[in-house]
């Protein structure tokens, strides 16, 4: 049985771990808009040239393109999918509404990861990650044993992504309560949503995702 769903919070609230868990456990494939963007760049499609051309260009990738690639995947089938990333907008969410009744799929539910914005400042700013394994790290909840060495591999390549500042974060929360955060009494209304507390240890959220997808 296919399920198909949207994992929505503000940065840093924990969608990209939790949607690696539903991938490994439930075997769903996960949508990310990034990824997408660049294995189509790299791809050689007639998409993949478009996608080039417009970012080379320096701008957006249009809405029409992203839903363009979200079809190719769902093409391909499988136990269904993690929308990590999009819809970001209320016109995006339409458009992907639009697609999957197209397609003949449904929408089994938008897991809502509901955070505290300044306990999310402080996961944020604390975050470091290993350079070669790609381990994740924080100050206070997860230090590494040895000062400056992972746990994981034993590199010394250790470091903090640029954004991963008090500054930077606010200004994508503010893009993010302007955008995004409408999807939420948007999904409501629509039946389709399952709110979690994301700031809860990284097994109690899959926990309580997994009761949200309990029988679907």
């Amino acid at each position: 049985m296919t399920i198909n769903i949207i994992l929505l919070g503000p940065p840093g609230a924990g969608k990209g771990t939790q949607a690696r868990k539903l991938e490994e456990e439930r075997g769903l494939v996960q949508l990310s808009t990034g990824d997408m963007l660049r294995a189509a760049r790299s791809s050689g499609t007639e998409m993949g040239r478009r996608v080039a051309e417009v970012m080379d260009r320096g701008e957006l990738v249009t809405d029409e393109i992203v839903i363009g690639l979200i079809r190719e995947k769902l093409a391909e089938g499988g136990n269904g999918f993690i929308f990590d990333g999009f819809p970001r907008t209320l016109a995006q969410a339409d458009a992907l509404g639009a697609l999957l009744d197209e397609t003949g799929m449904t929408l089994d539910a938008v897991i809502e990861m509901q955070v505290d914005d300044a306990a999310l400042v402080r996961r944020i700013t604390g975050r470091f990650t290993c350079g070669n394994c790609g381990e994740v790290y924080h100050d206070e909840t997860k230090p590494t044993a040895k000062p400056g060495v992972c746990d994981a591999c034993g590199s010394t390549d250790l470091g903090r992504r640029a954004d991963d500042n008090e500054d930077s974060l606010k200004t994508r929360l503010l893009e993010y309560y302007k955008k995004t955060s409408p999807l939420i009494g948007y999904y409501y209304a629509k039946g389709k949503l399952a709110p979690v507390d994301g700031l809860a240890a990284m097994d109690e959220v899959g926990a309580q995702i997994a009761a949200a997808l309990n029988g679907k």
